[in-house]
């Protein structure tokens, strides 16, 4: 072997190692992790109609000039519209207007603009009423970056909408900034029955669901969450508590295979954590032991009425 190509292997095997060390379900998790606002992009396509998507990749980019920028899948259907277009509109949505996300976001609606009350902006490109604010841009560059297009435009007109709060993207859910959920909580303005309600409303359909839906694997990971709470030590720290208990639930919605009470159940999640660390702080509860195994035990054993039935019990207790 020469040298060369001693070298170009090392370098292969090194691409190889690197590759395979990301793994895009996980890199998608992790991006989860930054909130960002969400966007509707605009342009008109070949018959000036008004096209557009839903984005959360909108960035700024320079002040002198006025640069933004938002990256384009390259396998979505309005690659050609946008390329081939001397500018877009970027809609930055409130908190309002989380249909809209959705509206635009959806592959079946086929005229996303039908029944949005819109406009045309000075360059004729379309602009949603009402949002937060509203930027017109030229195409100033659009770079090819893997599996996306990065376009990025000067803002040639802008416009400041409603003084309302943006609505922001986080792991996988719509989250409002208006009211954050720790000062819901530590205010007492999400009273603990109401907590405890929406618990065994939320987690009791989630465990039916997981009865007759989830895989083994699933219920595996239920029950991994039941083991790591159990084997916590007294020195443990409560960040570390509440991360197990969060995992407990968080596996059980995951089971019940539904994405709308998936997204509730996040909620639902936060609301835990906050309680645990500034209302109810986490503590052992070894006498709750037998009430998760027994949530367990009924989840592999298809029993629903079980499952619910220690849930209830779970919620009641610790409450105690």
């Amino acid at each position: 072997m020469t040298e060369a190509t001693a070298t170009a292997t090392v370098a292969e095997r090194a691409t190889t190692t690197h590759s395979a060390a990301i793994e895009p379900k996980l890199f998608r998790q992790l991006l989860g992790c930054f909130p960002t606002g969400v966007a509707v992009i605009t342009t008109n396509n070949a018959e000036g109609q008004p096209v557009g998507l839903t984005c959360n990749s909108f960035s700024s980019v320079s002040l002198e000039p006025p640069l933004v920028l938002f990256s384009l899948r390259k396998a979505s259907s309005l690659v050609p519209t946008f390329t081939s277009s001397e500018g877009f509109a970027i809609n930055i949505l409130s908190q309002q207007q989380d249909a809209l996300s959705g509206r635009f976001a959806s592959s079946k609606i086929v005229d996303k603009f039908e029944g949005v009350v819109w406009h045309r902006g000075p360059l004729e490109m379309p602009v949603i009423d009402d949002c937060l604010a509203s930027f017109e841009c030229s195409v100033h560059a659009c770079h090819d970056a893997g599996d996306h297009l990065i376009f990025i435009g000067e803002v040639k007109h802008m416009h400041e909408g409603s003084a309302d709060h943006a609505l922001v993207f986080y792991k996988g859910a719509y989250r409002m900034l208006a009211e954050s959920l720790r000062t819901l909580v530590v205010e007492g303005q999400l009273g603990t029955a109401d907590i405890d309600e929406a618990y065994r409303t939320l987690y009791g359909k989630l465990l039916r669901l997981a009865c007759e839906r989830a895989s083994d694997t699933e219920l595996d990971a239920v029950e991994a969450a039941v083991d790591e709470i159990e084997r916590h030590r007294e020195d443990d720290t409560q960040a570390q508590r509440i991360e197990s208990a969060s995992r407990f639930f968080s596996a059980i919605a995951a089971a019940g295979h539904n994405g709308a009470l998936n997204l509730m159940a996040q909620t639902m999640t936060s609301v835990l954590r906050e309680r645990l660390t500034h209302v109810n702080p986490a503590r052992s509860r070894p006498d709750l032991f037998p009430l998760r195994r027994k949530v367990v035990t009924c989840l592999r054993q298809r029993d629903a009425a079980g499952a619910t039935g220690a849930l209830d019990e779970l919620i009641f207790k610790l409450r105690g």
